[in-house]
């Protein structure tokens, strides 16, 4: 499974730091996580020679200004974060951020040198009427459109992360069956391609990922990680995720 993103998301939530300085990492396996703001200088301590990288929750769209209780792109970097995620359904949801309040997020994360992790999902109405991929083509068009150019640009060029993540399977325990993710996550691949001529961004899966599915979703080359919530607080859980992300599998090719 070389060449896969495994992200940890904490939300807010406040593991005990200290345990975190013995988590191992695994080569070929790329490992992300994104604490609360007040952990993130802590854990670049921490982390230091673990081949472990520092991602954001959130940010502005704006490097500097008044705006209260925010934190920029360009503050992130020099924390030595190197993800941010953009558009979590939790955003979308709780604080009314909207598609293009995430457009200008993604394109200030992409100019400051930032590889953004854009989530998109659909709701569980939305997939019961049949309307599941035609929202996930609206989020990406409004998400993206104001970074076109700057994903062409070969400086920027595939530097992005779309995370797929159905709302209705975050933090319910109830995750989409593996060939759902798969089919919708190819589907992702290919409107990124035909849309904004994006080859090579990595497209995972998010919702309800845990020590035992983790190898249900990720056994597809063409999920290429996965975004844990949940599961990721307890460093147990999430060094289990990562111990069976490196356990030897067949390769399945994605049903045609």
């Amino acid at each position: 499974m070389n060449g896969k993103i495994i992200i940890a998301n904490w939300k807010m939530n406040l593991p005990i730091l200290s345990e975190w300085g013995k988590i191992k990492g695994l080569d070929g396996v790329e490992i992300v996580i994104c604490p609360p703001f007040t952990h993130i200088g802590t854990l670049t301590k921490l982390l230091k020679g673990r081949n472990i990288k520092l991602g954001s929750q959130d940010c502005f769209w704006e490097n500097q200004g008044a705006y209260t209780g925010e934190i920029s792109p360009l503050m992130l970097k020099n924390l030595g974060v190197e993800y941010v995620i953009v558009g979590h359904s939790e955003r979308r949801n709780y604080f009314s951020e909207t598609d293009e309040m995430i457009a200008k997020k993604t394109k200030a994360v992409i100019e400051n040198g930032l590889t953004p992790i854009l989530c998109i999902g659909e709701t569980l109405e939305q997939r019961k009427r049949g309307l599941a991929k035609e929202i996930i083509k609206k989020q990406l068009e409004r998400d993206l459109k104001n970074s076109k150019f700057l994903i062409l640009n070969s400086k920027f060029r595939n530097h992005i992360v779309i995370a797929y993540e159905p709302v209705w399977a975050i933090g319910t325990g109830n995750y989409c069956q593996p060939k759902e993710a798969l089919e919708m996550i190819k589907f992702i691949k290919y409107f990124l391609n035909s849309k904004f001529h994006i080859l090579k961004s990595r497209v995972i899966y998010g919702g309800s990922v845990d020590s035992k599915n983790i190898r249900d979703f990720l056994k597809y080359p063409e999920i290429e990680g996965a975004l844990v919530g949940g599961a990721s607080i307890k460093i147990k859980e999430f060094q289990k995720i990562i111990n069976e992300v490196s356990k030897p599998t067949k390769t399945k090719s994605a049903p045609k």
